[in-house]
This record gives structure tokens, C-alpha cells and sequence, in this order.
């Protein structure tokens, strides 16, 4: 699939997925935003994805903050040009009981995950609108569809990223703009070894032994279906959740 001259930003794009999906759509010929917190992260990022021929620009940005997101579409439309396509990406789990969830914990949750998708969404809208033409794609989690122990408060946010979904592309679906979503099963990310660990209660090696096909998902491979929800070939789909876990959850 040919991406060639679109424009895209891809949030949480330093590691895991979002790394995975930066190269893709580098390697399809798209120009890249890379956002991350982790700036040393997104600038390495960058670097990478200019030696493919593209052009690309890291920034870091708490995509919970307006005032930051604004001012990276700024310098984005500045260095690259217009927004084509926008991948929700950015996020972090929690592994907690629930009766040990704090206020402060459920609310750094939901900001992080879920607030980000109103205010990334809407700073870069107004470039898909004038050219009737763009792609949202909103990283979820299989976590949201079949529930998970100790994890309520990353299963709530994810499960506002499907409902954001479904009813943004609803509103936009006239426009020339699809909405989707990729909710990821487990995917062997360096979050999933890091933070996560602690909370799986068995390692990951051990957990995706025990899964449908017997391995864990990579990146790539949820990379690959967010490059599909932006071609052309996905331009009459919107509103979708596109499941990629291995046969973890089926619908």
C-alpha cells in the first residue's frame, strides 16, 4: 500500500507500537510526526525515518495538553504541511486492584488515554476537513472487549476509546474522514515488559504460550493493520473495530 505524500503523526511513536507504526507508514512513503515524551526517544525515532527518504519531525508532547499539542501542529504544519492522518497511539496501562485504585491513579488514566483523544483529535480536524479527506485511527485494547482482572481502570479508558470512536465516525462519516480503532491482544512491547510485568503475574513468555497461537503479537503486526485503516483501499470503512490478538477475542 502506497502512502506516498501523506502527512501523518503518530503519538507514542519512541517505542512499541508506535515505533513499529512510524516505520511502517515511513517505509509506505509517508511523512511523519513523532510524538513522544520521551524526546531523546522521538528524535532517534526521526532520525531513522529520514534515512528512509521521508521527511520527519520528532516533538515531545503531552498528548494530554492542549497548549502542547497545539503548538506541535503548529511547528508540524510549518516543517511538513497539512495532517492527512492521525494515529491515536499514546498511553499508559495500570496494573491495580481495584479497592487499591486511587482517585489520582483513575484520573492519570483516563487523562492520558482517553483525554488525549478529544484534544489531538480536534487540534488536527480542521486540516482533514478543508482537504475532505483524512484518517483517525485510535489505538484501543483487547482489554476493553473481554475485560481483564486488576486492570478496571485501563479497560474503562480504553473501552471511551471504542465509543469515541464508533461516534466520531457517525459525525464525520460525510466529511471524507474515517474513524477507526485497533484494539492490540498481547503484544510484546518494551511497556508490556516494563510496567507491566509486575502485574501479569507470570512472564510474558509464559502468558503468550497459553494463548490461541501460542506466541505473542509483535508491533508489526499491529502496525500493518493501522497502514490498512489508512489506505485507500479502507476508504469505505469507518466506525470499525479492527481486532488484532491472535484469536484472544473474537467478534
Amino acid at each position: 500500500m502506497s502512502l506516498a505524500g501523506k502527512n501523518v503523526i503518530v503519538t507514542g511513536a519512541a517505542s512499541g507500537i508506535g515505533l513499529a507504526t512510524a516505520q511502517r507508514f515511513a517505509r509506505d512513503g509517508a511523512n511523519v510526526g513523532v510524538w513522544d515524551l520521551n524526546d531523546e526517544g522521538a528524535q532517534r525515532t526521526a532520525a531513522e525515518l529520514k534515512a528512509l527518504g521521508v521527511k520527519a519531525l520528532g516533538s515531545r508532547v503531552d498528548v494530554s495538553n492542549r497548549q502542547h499539542v497545539n503548538a506541535a501542529v503548529e511547528r508540524f504544519h510549518t516543517e511538513i504541511g497539512p495532517v492527512n492522518i492521525l494515529v491515536n497511539n499514546a498511553g499508559i496501562t495500570l496494573f491495580q486492584p481495584f479497592m487499591e485504585t486511587t482517585e489520582d491513579m483513575w484520573d492519570r488514566v483516563m487523562t492520558i488515554n482517553l483525554k488525549s483523544m478529544l484534544v489531538c483529535t480536534q487540534a488536527v480536524l480542521p486540516d482533514m476537513l478543508a482537504a475532505q479527506w483524512g484518517r483517525i485511527i485510535n489505538v484501543s485494547s483487547s482489554s476493553a472487549q473481554s475485560g481483564s482482572a486488576r486492570m478496571t481502570a485501563y479497560a474503562a479508558s480504553k473501552g471511551g476509546v471504542i465509543g469515541f470512536t464508533k461516534a466520531l465516525a457517525q459525525e464525520l462519516a460525510a466529511t471524507g474522514i474515517t474513524v477507526n480503532n485497533v484494539p492490540p491482544g498481547f503484544v510484546d512491547t518494551p511497556m508490556l515488559r516494563g510496567e507491566g510485568i509486575a502485574g501479569l503475574g507470570a512472564s510474558v513468555d509464559a502468558i503468550a504460550a497459553r494463548s490461541p497461537m501460542g506466541r505473542a503479537g509483535r508491533p508489526e503486526n499491529m502496525a500493518a493493520a493501522i497502514a490498512f485503516l489508512a489506505s485507500d483501499d479502507a476508504d469505505y470503512i469507518t466506525g470499525h473495530t479492527l481486532n488484532v490478538n491472535g484469536g484472544r477475542y473474537s467478534s
